[in-house]
């Protein structure tokens, strides 16, 4: 017998919310990984509604546990703009979606949106840690897109993201509409050393609270 299909939407919030995030998860991790849960449900107690989807890579390790590197980017492009057609044809009148994800799911998001010839119908793009490089390989930046934006843009960083940290950053060219938020002390998940002073919760806190006034500065 074949493996019953997963569900493969998860969504948190009040239907109703006239805020809407289509959220994508990073390389190595799913929709469910504890990360992506946490960012849901506080979004979730602030009125917004988020909605996960997996990557078809990801599906199928769900499907036979099988670990898989992620599909090619124009594979993965083209997934986040099934799920952006499929969420948008939903969306009540008087919402309004925003799109983004973690790590890989953020820059998939962003290059969706440079890469398409209209407007996509969002508000603006979500960035959880943005991989403006491998680890390791300053020199390969991942972010020339970036600059030719339309859509308002927030990227939440950590102070010493290795793949992309705030000195780095500095240097990049970020264009208007884009707004880079730095997390004291915290990495590519946004943990702090404990020698900072600083705690996870904290950073989360302070990431939640961005994006929350991002997506309502951003309502149009």
């Amino acid at each position: 017998m074949s493996p019953a299909t997963p569900n493969l939407i998860r969504y948190d919030g009040p239907e109703s919310s006239p805020y809407q995030l289509l959220l994508a998860h990073g390389a190595g991790a799913g929709m469910d990984h504890e990360f992506m849960q946490h960012f849901a449900s506080c979004l979730a107690n602030q009125g917004i509604r988020v909605i996960r989807f997996e990557f078809p890579y990801m599906q199928k390790r769900r499907l036979d546990g099988g670990k898989r590197p992620p599909d090619r980017m124009p594979k993965l492009i083209q997934a986040f703009a099934d799920q952006l057609q499929q969420q948008a044809a939903e969306l009540s009148p008087s919402s309004q979606l925003f799109i983004g994800g973690k790590s890989m799911g953020g820059r998939v998001a962003s290059l969706l949106a440079a890469e398409s010839e209209e407007s996509l119908p969002v508000a603006g793009i979500v960035c959880l840690g943005f991989p403006f490089h491998p680890t390791g390989k300053p020199e390969r930046f991942r972010g020339d897109h970036l600059a030719e934006l339309k859509q308002p843009l927030l990227i939440l960083q950590g102070e010493r993201d290795n793949m992309g940290n705030s000195e780095e950053i500095k240097h990049y060219p970020l264009g208007n509409s884009t707004c880079c938020h730095i997390l004291g002390d915290g990495d590519h998940s946004f943990k702090p050393r404990i020698a900072s002073g600083l705690t996870l919760q904290q950073n989360l806190d302070e990431a939640i609270e961005q994006v929350v006034n991002f997506m309502k500065k951003n309502l149009t």
